[in-house]
């Protein structure tokens, strides 16, 4: 095993779990108590908006670049000029489309303001994508590591100094001073990539080649719609929220929503990163004609008992969650919320097994098909919850079609690779759920420091995922070696 291989991926694994969930915990959380709910949760319907349509800035071309240039380096320079050129076409296109549909939906004044400087940041930001998917395709993978968490941290050293320097009154601070930080940090990040990159192409040779974007965009629509329909399910809610209800309880509606989705997307992180370790598995394996038994096995196995002592533990203690996070409010929902999106937060994870499974197989269709039922359920039950029922509406509305999505994936890479998991199997889920909830409730009576049940009730859940036989150290390594041998590959 290559030493320096493995010692990048082992840094990024630690700035994603380390940088990333400090900067939705940390940065972001502190944001939003010093802006307030209202004005945080204006930002997070505009910027969910914007990211719904976000694929329409790459529709692939990220990924056909990465493959493309791996395989045949000499063709950087030429490449980098088209892709380029094609996306400032699809930039143009983008801002097209959010700002007829943004206005068709009612946005105005303030709110297209904020769209346009919201949109400009997905807009760096998927150039900074475009541009390191170079400099991975070069094999610096080193440079690249330090790359993807560059923004980042140039964003938490910009807001800890509004934060808590003291040069700067907090009053000063508001949602624009966040927005702009992520704009300075995604500049810095962008020249500094695109500089790294035009030390490798040698001569530019700028001309437009319109066939060469038509035949890219052609290959990559498949993929782009299922981006599409995925975001819109994923991360519809907080829009809906604010566009549903009444203007002077909608803004800080989905601000509360944005309190108990902050964890819920931390953990996605994690769960994502599984996902990105499985998927040149799989395609490995399918591509060999091997059985994928055993590892749809393990993985599904691990996935389950990783999110759902999450999801256990979040739900007896989302309320002291709360108050660690945002002390001094009024939490009931927002615990609630949280209670509910945990359940969505297992049904995701699990589509990041079963969704992997049929991407490495090049099952689109099937996808999509699933994506559009989604989208479906998304806006019927979002528009009926609602209006009643507030941001816990949209909670339980992410919670059923996550659910519905995640049970239609399992069954369809069920019969397409006729898994069988066992009787036994489901019978040491079930026991497995059952001690992990039932431990965790005793905890919570326990007369200690909440945080030290929660410790306690967290050793014992990981040990009754070892003793069900639903964690397997064995197994862990195993997978984490095949995956780095196929991912050198």
């Amino acid at each position: 095993m290559n030493n320096k291989f493995l010692k990048n991926i082992i840094f990024l694994l630690f700035v994603n779990l380390l940088i990333k969930p400090f900067w939705i915990l940390g940065i972001d959380v502190a944001v939003q108590n010093l802006v307030g709910d209202s004005s945080y949760g204006l930002y997070l319907a505009i910027s969910q908006f914007s990211y719904l349509f976000y694929i329409i800035l790459d529709l692939g071309l990220t990924n056909f670049n990465n493959r493309n240039i791996a395989q045949n380096n000499q063709l950087l320079s030429k490449h980098f000029v088209g892709i380029s050129q094609a996306k400032i076409f699809l930039t143009i296109l983008y801002f097209i489309v959010i700002f007829i549909i943004g206005w068709i939906i009612g946005y105005r004044g303030e709110q297209l303001k904020l769209l346009a400087i919201v949109g400009f940041n997905q807009v760096l930001l998927s150039f900074i994508l475009y541009v390191r998917s170079n400099i991975s395709a070069l094999l610096l993978f080193k440079t690249d590591s330090m790359l993807s968490v560059l923004d980042r941290i140039l964003m938490i050293l910009i807001c800890s100094f509004f934060l808590w320097s003291g040069f700067i009154p907090k009053e000063n601070f508001n949602i624009y001073s966040y927005i702009y930080s992520q704009t300075v940090s995604y500049v810095i990040t962008l020249v500094i990539a695109i500089a790294i990159v035009l030390k490798h192409t040698g001569k530019l040779t700028i001309r437009i080649n319109i066939p060469f974007v038509i035949m890219i965009i052609k290959k990559s629509l498949p993929y782009a719609l299922l981006v599409l329909l995925m975001s819109f399910y994923n991360r519809l809610e907080p829009v809906l929220i604010e566009r549903l209800l009444p203007e002077d309880i909608a803004a800080s509606q989905a601000g509360i929503y944005a309190r108990a989705w902050r964890l819920f997307d931390a953990g996605n992180n994690i769960s994502y990163l599984f996902s990105v370790i499985l998927l040149p598995l799989f395609a490995a394996i399918i591509k060999e004609k091997e059985d994928l038994q055993g590892l749809v096995k393990q993985s599904f196995s691990i996935m389950l008992s990783m999110t759902c002592i999450i999801g256990v533990l979040c739900i007896f203690y989302s309320h002291d969650f709360m108050e660690i996070m945002y002390p001094g409010q009024n939490n009931d929902e927002p615990s609630t919320i949280l209670k509910i999106l945990m359940g969505s937060f297992v049904s995701v994870s699990v589509t990041y097994i079963f969704g992997t499974l049929l991407t490495a197989n090049g099952n689109l269709k099937h996808l999509n098909i699933v994506a559009s039922c989604g989208v479906v359920i998304n806006i019927t039950l979002n528009f009926l919850f609602i209006p009643h029922f507030q941001a816990i509406g949209a909670a339980f509305t992410s919670l059923c079609v996550q659910f519905v999505t995640c049970v239609i994936q399992f069954f369809i890479a069920k019969k397409l690779f006729n898994l069988k998991l066992g009787t036994l199997f489901w019978l040491r889920l079930l026991a497995f759920l059952v001690l992990i909830s039932l431990t965790t409730y005793l905890s919570t009576t326990l007369t200690l420091k909440w945080y030290t049940s929660f410790g306690i009730a967290t050793a014992v859940c990981i040990l009754i995922a070892f003793i069900t036989k639903m964690l397997n150290y064995n197994e862990i390594k195993d997978l984490m070696c095949s995956s780095i041998k196929n991912i050198k590959k």
